[in-house]
């Protein structure tokens, strides 16, 4: 347990490409909803928010970098949380779509999926029968999608937003994506400190069992060795049980509605903050101090965008 000795760090998602306005009454939609559910999971001990926005009307995921802005304007303002922009997205995007917003406000942190792969939300239609928009229904049901991320298109990312000094979160779900990670460390595309995120639990990616975070853990230590700080992401009812397991390894978190609307069987979750406030209590019972902004800029090597 040497590595437990760090601080966790602990991202909160507030909304994102994967669950619909109509799941969840706690969801945030407008970028005055986004951005209060923000600064309360920043309040509640995140250290990073990774923040993606909906069309205003019908909540449907866009990367409209003026409304990005307005959350901005607002997060910067009253928090000096680390903002980590999406450059995912939606897989029904293309990568100039995708990349707009970190392109053009520069972040400090942008997300980055490290390879293409088949999407398949269609086993949430068995759960949520009606919804409020047709849009919710006919993106779970397509079972067509392949969420495009080519080697040209992560390189391009690189390129362009790493010249303005954006860092990245690899998002890998699964250990190809990995892999591919250490072929661009290899080739100097990228320099540690890696943020390396791994993603558990969505069809087309690994598993959410303890064997397949211990096989992805394993993997990333002997490519990466230990110049990286290791985070998990567990889909649904993963959640809060494989960022547990990531913290008594020592690793870091992230949680947040975007991932999960739950909190517990059967229980929706109220906010992103009462997310964020159950992994900080696992922390605490595992004797895991919570990592301040200030130390999660330092240990990924970040640059300050500005903020508080």
């Amino acid at each position: 347990m040497a590595r437990s000795a760090k601080s966790a760090i602990i991202t909160c998602a507030p909304t994102g490409a994967i669950h619909t306005p109509t799941m969840s009454p706690a969801l945030p939609v407008t970028p005055e909803e986004i951005a209060e559910a923000a600064l309360g999971a920043a309040a509640a001990g995140a250290a990073i928010v990774h923040l993606h926005v909906r069309d205003p009307q019908d909540g449907h995921p866009v990367q409209d970098p003026g409304l990005f802005k307005e959350v901005l304007a607002v997060v910067k303002d009253r928090s000096d949380v680390v903002i980590n922009l999406t450059t995912g997205g939606s897989p029904h995007m293309t990568v100039d779509e995708r990349i707009a917003p970190a392109v053009q406000l520069a972040p400090e942190l942008a997300s980055l999926n490290m390879g293409s792969m088949n999407f398949g939300l269609f086993p949430m239609l068995d759960r949520y029968p009606t919804f409020k928009h047709e849009w919710e229904r006919e993106r779970l049901a397509d079972k067509d999608v392949v969420f495009k991320n080519t080697y040209a298109d992560i390189e391009r990312i690189l390129k362009v937003c790493g010249d303005q000094g954006t860092r990245f979160e690899f998002e890998c779900y699964d250990t190809a994506h990995l892999y591919n990670l250490a072929n661009m460390l290899d080739r100097g595309l990228v320099r540690p400190p890696l943020f390396v995120q791994t993603v558990f639990g969505l069809l087309g990616g690994t598993g959410a069992d303890f064997e397949d975070l211990a096989h992805m853990h394993r993997t990333a230590h002997r490519l990466f060795g230990e110049d990286f700080e290791w985070s998990v992401l567990g889909a649904g009812s993963a959640q809060i049980r494989l960022g547990a397991i990531a913290l008594s390894l020592g690793g870091n978190a992230r949680v947040g509605l975007e991932d999960s609307l739950w909190d517990g069987p059967g229980k929706l979750a109220e906010s992103n903050a009462a997310q964020v406030e159950r992994i900080t209590a696992i922390a605490g019972l595992l004797h895991r101090e919570i990592a301040s902004p200030a130390e999660a800029r330092r240990r990924l090597d970040l640059r300050d965008s500005g903020s508080r």
